[in-house]
């Protein structure tokens, strides 16, 4: 496997880091909860996990939400 394939990218193909600043492109449901991530929200600071397609965040009041990267793109 090259480091290509291991790098984590958004919807457009920027590779993301820890810290990065994202914005949802499509209105998301959030399972578990009655709330609903709108398109354009702002996401601050994610954190990369092992696997490339998802990053770990925190949106409003709620904490430790795991994002596939296929909705969102690099702010």
């Amino acid at each position: 496997m090259s480091e290509n394939e291991d790098q984590t990218r958004d919807s457009n193909g920027a590779v993301l880091a820890d810290g990065d600043n994202v914005t949802v492109i499509k209105d998301l449901k959030v399972k578990g909860t009655s709330s609903t991530i709108k398109r354009g929200t702002m996401v601050k600071g994610i954190r990369l996990t092992g696997n490339p397609d998802e990053v770990e965040c925190r949106v409003e009041k709620i904490k430790g939400l795991v994002l596939r990267t296929e909705f969102l793109k690099k702010a």
